[in-house]
């Protein structure tokens, strides 16, 4: 169905090729998994498969691939859109109607579908996705993951004999996410869709390959096997596998249940050991503090302000467990940096949030998780003074932040939003590092500094859009850091990242939580919440339904516990390097 034929891809401009050497074949009816570390051409190849490379992206394109028969250098995304349905990492540059279902049938109405199959096919697509409750719903009010869904049911209606998905579960609850490769299943085994995807979270999706392909490094040519052959060999790979790796299981296991199976002995090992928890190590918050504070201060001679500041998390955390061990103690409220109480916003005729109470400590991390819809992108807007409430009060800092003037506001809190282009409004890394300084007040130079100890290697010049996902999430990271706000917010901040730069966004927040900041973060990454968060706040149709220790609240959870847990069950270990420090 798929074809490359020794396919290399250089863009302008570049030192070299995004992609080189491909050679492979995606036989029908089957879902194949790209893979590999950010920035190895795993997109390039993605659009490759939909003509959008090199026709709408530019760039040379050296050899040959085909689709259905369909050589992509002389057929045009256009003239491939009755074969290839594609879904790009961002929902929103997919839309072009304002309600759900006008974007269900809009792609069938290009095709020329008559109108009594474009009916049925919608409403089949409503069904297979849980989307029938959003149908008349307009596209701009609905939660990240909900417009993923939409951008998915939207290439599935004209029954496309391609599916090309770009990290089509990474703005998905788990519960969601299962859903979404649950219908992926039924297409490829029950109509025989080709499913070409790539994706991140790992745990969700390497069970469900056919056959995995692994891109290791950029230019170098890919790698294909079973999931298992690759997983031996990659160099990111989900916690099941790391788990398996790391207890010497053959067999390596790419599911919880086979991990189970062999577990046995594992538990009984652990049986006597208690875990440390994850989001309390005191050597990783010095250790990420340090890396932070080092590169800021090696990039950035001229804002020795910014240096000192971010050394001071080093002896604050090395200094006693006190950062640790004082998000835990929740008797006392009174040096809270954020206050929420008995909170209601109604948002587009829908209660978005109903009697909702919150208070963050200094030096807390508090991962906000639920379904998509929940409202808990809605609660870090209140926090930041984007809506207003309906009822009931925040407080950050003492202040009201929707009464707040943002020059005011912006030294109380920060937030990062799902897309970080939307802080980014100039051409360039350095322009943005200089207006942030402007905005914050801050000595020129701040900005960069930070940029540096988080991008090393980013030049001034570079635009930002032509920074991956994880670099805009740090470059966006860097433009909040510079107000130093107590109070940081991240909403969906894994998505686009892969588990390197994932590992350095957990450093990184450590380091802060260590320094005294607080961090409320909205995620749908359990994996994330283990090993970052002290507290789990469970949202459900806007009302909190659990607030806890994340051990208590995951292990408990069979949508939100992660791999590890799931495992060793009814132990609670949260992660592959607890398990790894105490066999140690």
């Amino acid at each position: 169905m798929i074809r490359f034929e020794d396919v290399s891809v250089t863009y302008e401009g570049a030192a070299g090729p995004a992609v080189r050497g491909v050679d492979l074949e995606v036989p029908e009816g089957e879902l194949v998994l790209l893979v590999g570390p950010s920035g190895t051409g795993k997109s390039t190849v993605l659009g490759a498969v939909s003509g959008l490379v090199p026709h709408f992206t530019g760039g040379t394109l050296r050899g040959r691939v085909t689709v259905a028969g369909r050589d992509t250098r002389t057929h045009r995304p256009r003239e491939l859109a009755d074969v290839v349905g594609t879904v790009g990492q961002d929902p929103l540059a997919h839309f072009v109607t304002d309600t759900v279902e006008e974007e269900l049938a809009y792609g069938m109405e290009s095709l020329g579908i008559a109108p009594a199959v474009m009916r049925r096919r919608v409403e089949e697509t409503l069904d297979l996705l849980g989307l029938a409750e959003l149908r008349g719903r307009s596209i701009a009010t609905l939660s990240g993951g909900q417009r993923q869904r939409v951008a998915i049911g939207s290439v599935l209606t004209p029954h496309p004999r391609v599916l090309v998905l770009d990290e089509p579960t990474s703005a998905l609850d788990p519960a969601a996410a299962e859903e979404v490769l649950a219908v992926l299943q039924r297409l490829v085994h029950d109509l025989g869709t080709t499913v070409f995807m790539a994706e991140h979270r790992l745990e969700r999706v390497v069970q469900y390959a056919d056959r995995v392909v692994l891109l290791p490094e950029p230019g170098a040519a890919p790698v294909c096997g079973t999931p298992a052959e690759v997983m031996a060999v990659s160099p990111v790979c989900p916690p099941v596998v790391e788990l398996g790796r790391l207890a010497g299981w053959s067999p390596l296991p790419m599911t919880v249940r086979d991990a189970r199976r062999q577990a046995g002995g594992l538990r009984e090992r652990l049986a006597e050991r208690t875990p440390t928890p994850a989001a309390a190590s005191a050597a990783a918050s010095v250790s990420a503090s340090a890396s932070v504070s080092a590169s800021v201060s090696a990039s950035a001679s001229a804002s020795a302000s910014v240096s000192a500041s971010v050394s001071a998390s080093v002896s604050a955390s090395a200094s006693a467990s006190v950062s640790a061990s004082a998000p835990q103690d929740r008797a006392s409220r009174a040096d809270a940096l954020a206050e929420v109480r008995s909170l209601a916003v109604r948002r587009d005729r829908v209660d978005a949030l109903r009697h909702v109470d919150l208070t963050v400590a200094p030096g807390e991390t508090v991962a906000l998780m639920g379904r998509n819809g929940a409202g808990k992108s809605t609660l870090l807007s209140a926090l930041v003074g984007l809506v207003a409430p309906g009822s009931g009060t925040v407080r950050v800092g003492g202040a009201v932040p929707h009464r707040t003037r943002p020059r005011d506001l912006v030294r109380r809190v920060g937030l990062v939003p799902q897309e970080p282009r939307d802080l980014l409004y100039a051409d360039t890394v350095g322009a943005e590092c200089a207006a942030a300084d402007r905005d914050a007040g801050a000595a020129p130079g701040t900005c960069r500094g930070l940029v540096s100890g988080l991008l090393p290697g980013v030049a001034d010049g570079t635009h930002p859009r032509d920074l991956s996902e994880g670099q805009r999430l740090a470059l966006a990271l860097a433009v909040v850091l510079t107000a130093r706000p107590p109070l940081l917010l991240l909403d969906e901040p894994t998505r686009g990242l892969d588990y390197a730069a994932k590992a350095r966004l957990v450093d990184v927040v450590r380091g802060l939580a260590a320094d005294g900041h607080a961090i409320v973060l909205a995620t749908h990454d359990v994996e994330l919440a283990a090993e970052l968060a002290h507290r789990v706040v469970l949202l459900a149709e806007g009302e909190v339904i659990a607030d806890g220790p994340t051990d208590e609240i995951v292990v408990s959870s069979p949508s939100f516990a992660p791999q590890v847990t799931k495992i060793l069950a009814p132990q609670r270990w949260l992660t592959a390097a607890q398990v790894r420090e105490a066999l140690a």
